[in-house]
């Protein structure tokens, strides 16, 4: 008789390792995910911690059942499953549903995992099995309420909308959202005029001269805002004063030094070299006919 119970995904796997392991070994399969959430409104519920409520998958429920079957006359179980979350978390269903029924009292599980199906490989998974992973466990329920969380809601507007079938991706909803709100602020912008008045100025001795750019931040003992000069009439005639006032000559009457860190440009990626293409043809001159 068997004394040790390996379930894995896919039968055509179970075939397979079952050779391997030999005598001593039966190894079933659970035909992918065993348990999923109830499909009814309240299957995840975000006010109580995001509780997600299951029910054995109708088509796999003779799977479950051979592998109770089997559990009954062994003493070890190994849940073999994908070493991926979407595997982990078929483990953890088993596992629940297995446990629930008080059928793993007395009994060693464990979790292997092995990438590819060979004997090496498979012998020295089963040699070394560890615990459920609850990190990869978690990745695929968040996974799974969010498909639900948007779909539930989301996917019955698309049948109304556009046609029946359709189902609303959990990443490209909230990302379409993201999109028609970004073009909604920029259909609302509304333009403002505004104007900065600038100085080049030089400096120095007529051998070493040096200029330097000023811009105007204080006109009539206040501050400018970006706003202040929003007109051509007010920049000219701010420009008319200045140069009233300087009679020519500018004077620097203080002089900050302050430390700039700058960094480095971040390395080219694919679109934004297409980008600093695009603006390179955009400055060629027209071809001649």
């Amino acid at each position: 008789m068997a004394k040790s119970l390996v379930i894995v995904e896919s039968p055509a796997k179970a075939k397979t390792i079952k050779k391997y392991l030999g005598k001593g070994f039966e190894v079933l399969a659970s035909y992918g995910h065993v348990r999923d959430l109830l499909p009814k409104e309240g299957a995840v519920d975000p006010a109580d911690n995001f509780a997600m409520k299951y029910q054995i998958i109708e088509r796999n429920q003779k799977h479950v059942d051979a592998i109770v079957r089997a559990l009954k006359k062994v003493d070890n179980l190994y849940l073999a499953t994908d070493p991926d979350r979407e595997g982990e978390a078929i483990s953890w269903h088993l596992y629940e549903i297995l446990n629930n029924q008080g059928l793993l009292e007395g009994k060693q599980v464990g979790r292997v995992a092995f990438h590819e199906i060979t004997k090496r490989a498979v012998n020295d998974a089963v040699a070394k099995p560890r615990e459920l992973s609850q990190d990869l466990i978690n990745a695929q329920l968040a996974r799974r309420a969010l498909d639900y969380l948007v779909g539930f809601n989301l996917s019955p507007l698309l049948w109304k909308k556009i046609r029946r079938g359709l189902s609303a991706g959990r990443v490209q909803s909230p990302a379409l959202r993201l999109i028609v709100e970004r073009e909604i602020e920029i259909e609302k912008f509304k333009p403002r005029e505004y104007w900065s008045v600038e100085a080049e100025l030089e400096a120095g001795l007529k051998q070493s001269k040096q200029t330097l750019g000023a811009k105007l931040t204080h006109l009539d003992g206040k501050k400018l805002s970006q706003f202040s000069i929003n007109t051509e009439a007010k920049a000219k005639k701010a420009e008319q004063t200045l140069a009233l006032a300087a009679n020519g000559k500018l004077r620097v009457s203080k002089v900050e030094k302050k430390k700039r860190k700058r960094n480095p440009a971040a390395p080219f990626t694919t679109s934004t070299l297409q980008h600093r293409k695009r603006r390179a043809n955009w400055a060629l001159p027209p071809e001649k006919p």
